[in-house]
Order: C-alpha cells, then structure tokens, then sequence
C-alpha cells in the first residue's frame, strides 16, 4: 500500500477572508469539490461548502460569513482509515492536510482515498462475505477470529458495519472454502447470520422437499 500522504494535492490554495464571495462562487462553478479551503492572515481556518456560498452575496467577502466556515482537516500523520472516517463524518469530498505546526499542506480527495481502501486486501482478494449480528456486549472480534480459523478458513478483513438498538453487526470477508462450516458455527456460538448463502439455500430447499414427501405420505 502507497504511503497515504502521496496523496496530498496543493494545486488549490486557501481563499482568504478577505475575498469576495463572487470569486469563491466563480471557483466553485469550475471545480467538482464540495468545500474549499480558507485561511485567515495566512493560517487555515476551515472550510466553506459550494451550497452554503451560492447562498450568500457575491459582493461580500468571506469575513461576513465566518459562522458558516467548518473547522475540518485531518493531520499529515492521520492513517488512512481516520481519514476515511473524516470524510464520512464530513460529507465532504475533500479533506484539508495540515502539518505539525497546523501549517496547510494541501488536501486530500475522497476519491484517491477510497482507491486505496479498494486495493486492501478486503476488496482486492478472492473471498466471500458473511454478515453477522450479536448483541454488543456479546460478541467480540477475537472470538469472530477464532470461529474463521477453527475452520481453516481464511480472514481477509473484518469491521462493525452497522449497530442499532444494543445489536451489532460485522461483515467479515474470507476465502472461499469452508464457508457452510463457518456460517454454522457462528449459528451454534449465538450469532445471527444475517448474508444469505447458497448451503442454506440448498438446506432450505431439502427441508421444503422433505415437508412436501411427508404430507404426501401422510395423505
């Protein structure tokens, strides 16, 4: 995987408080982005959004509008998957990058980042997923792990996809071999397996068949 800060665009500079929104409006209409960053004496100070500025009055500069600047960014020593996390909590398709000393190095875009995640192993590699639930206090990564491996399957990656009323869920992603085994033993430790998958399909179907043969019987 690419260092991360490989990623760091500076082709946009801050706009200055002192600019008029008329320019900002104008930048906005030649670029796809979301937000654009803006600086005060030379110093980041956040980030105003394309839907807020075509709200406001091309003649005033961003000064008058500083309620509506959002004091986003992400360090130059965030790792990829905070970056990730920015960027959702965010809605934003860029994401400022300042230094050590909070000095603007640039900024990052959501699609380069969501490359890499595509390039993790988790999305890259071979596999199939299963998507569990469990009450939260329940369940645990290590026991997730340890239910894959006692099967000789392979983990590829794991994460909590979705969490509501006290019940969390988790996709996992592993090779393809013993996924019946697998999906089984996580139904015995109490997991709700909620993917659907083509064993309990075919399982489904002899149950059905088998119902059907015994009425016929009984007939």
């Amino acid at each position: 995987m690419k260092n991360i800060q490989e990623y760091i665009i500076n082709d946009i500079r801050p706009f200055e408080v002192s600019e008029k929104m008329g320019v900002v409006k104008n930048a906005f209409s030649q670029l796809t982005y979301s937000h654009v960053p803006i600086s005060k004496k030379g110093v980041y100070a956040g980030c105003i959004s394309e839907t807020d500025a075509h709200c406001f009055d091309s003649n005033k500069t961003l000064e008058d509008y500083l309620y509506a600047i959002e004091p986003f960014f992400v360090k130059q020593s965030t790792n990829w998957l905070d970056v990730i996390e920015a960027f959702a909590l965010k809605s934003s398709n860029i994401m400022p990058v300042l230094g050590s000393q909070n000095e603007y190095l640039g900024y990052y875009e959501l699609g380069d980042i969501m490359d890499i995640f595509n390039h993790t192993p988790f999305l890259s590699e071979a596999g199939g997923i299963i998507v569990v639930e469990k009450g939260s206090h329940d369940y645990s990564f290590s026991e997730i792990c340890q239910i894959v491996e006692s099967n000789d399957g392979k983990l590829l990656g794991v994460f909590v996809s979705h969490i509501e009323n006290d019940v969390t869920q988790a996709t996992i992603k592993i090779g393809h071999s013993g996924m019946g085994a697998i999906t089984q033993t996580f139904r015995r430790y109490g997991y709700n397996v909620v993917s659907e998958h083509e064993e309990d399909k075919l399982q489904e179907e002899l149950k059905e068949r088998s119902d059907y043969l015994n009425k016929y019987l009984n007939i």
